[in-house]
């Protein structure tokens, strides 16, 4: 386990060439290699192109140049050591539709595990997307992450089972509508004493800067402009981060089963009698 975790999180466009995609995250990998990130997070559909903007259609998707551009990524993670978490669709059995999904790519070059975003908007589950069904972990470094997709933000039970597994930082693909939406991942990152990566699009700028929420809900890092990457230490050992982590978290998880917080054989007709003074 390592104290401290270097964690890129990028802000790029997207198209609906895959080609050009690939061409920006390889680009974005070697930013992140260059200021010794070990993780490097990206926006929710940035590899295949988002529906429904761009890809209207998934006739319109090339996916064998979203294979190629996905192994090409995959062989550059190895080279440069780097973890890569990478939003793109993710084709099924036809007829079913893709899964909207983030691929987990080792440092080693692997796909270790894949997230399929679980709660769809109504558009995406008429037109566009299979849901998935589970959450997803991963370790780097003695260091636990979760990942959750846009809309996912609006779902707190979400969150909370990611609190139960363990996880110190959460990885939020998005491509967001409001700005009320950072307001919301800042909320999340508080109540669950958690980091929170949020990486968007540049399409989307004009709502928020993709950037890093610590565990106190403090903003702390964020794209230096529209499109580009940003690299921020997690630290468990930041003694601003002294209160969220070895206090707060800790008497939070213990209160479900702390006996003293449980009252409800407690007789006392002062407590029973809700209308006496």
């Amino acid at each position: 386990m390592t104290p401290l975790l270097r964690l890129a999180t990028a802000q790029l466009p997207i198209s609906g060439d895959a080609r050009v995609n690939g061409r920006n995250v390889q680009a974005a990998m070697r930013e992140a290699a260059t200021q010794r990130a070990r993780v490097i997070h990206f926006p929710e559909g940035m590899l295949s192109g988002y529906a429904k903007n761009p890809i209207q259609d998934w006739a319109e998707v090339n996916w064998d140049a979203v294979r190629e551009e996905l192994e090409a990524i995959m062989a550059l993670a190895a080279e440069l050591k780097l973890w890569v978490v990478l939003g793109s669709a993710h084709p099924l059995t036809p007829p079913h539709w893709p899964h909207n999904s983030v691929y987990v790519i080792s440092d080693r070059g692997q796909i270790v595990t894949r997230y399929d975003k679980r709660v769809c908007s109504h558009t995406e589950v008429t037109r566009f997307y299979t849901p998935g069904h589970a959450p997803t972990v991963f370790d780097v470094d003695g260091w636990r992450f979760g990942v959750v997709i846009c809309i996912e933000i609006n779902f707190p039970a979400l969150f909370m089972e990611y609190d139960s597994l363990g996880v110190d930082a959460v990885l939020l693909s998005t491509y967001p509508v409001d700005s009320i939406f950072l307001v919301k991942a800042r909320a999340h990152a508080a109540i669950h004493t958690i980091w929170i990566s949020v990486s968007s699009v540049t399409e989307t700028d004009h709502l928020f800067r993709s950037g890093l929420i610590d565990p106190r809900g403090e903003i702390v890092a964020e794209v230096p402009g529209v499109q580009g990457v940003v690299v921020h230490a997690l630290d468990r050992r930041a003694p601003e981060l002294d209160i969220a982590l070895t206090k707060a978290r800790p008497w939070r998880a213990s209160v479900q089963t702390d006996p003293r917080c449980d009252t409800a054989g407690l007789d006392d007709p002062r407590s029973t009698e809700r209308t006496g003074r």
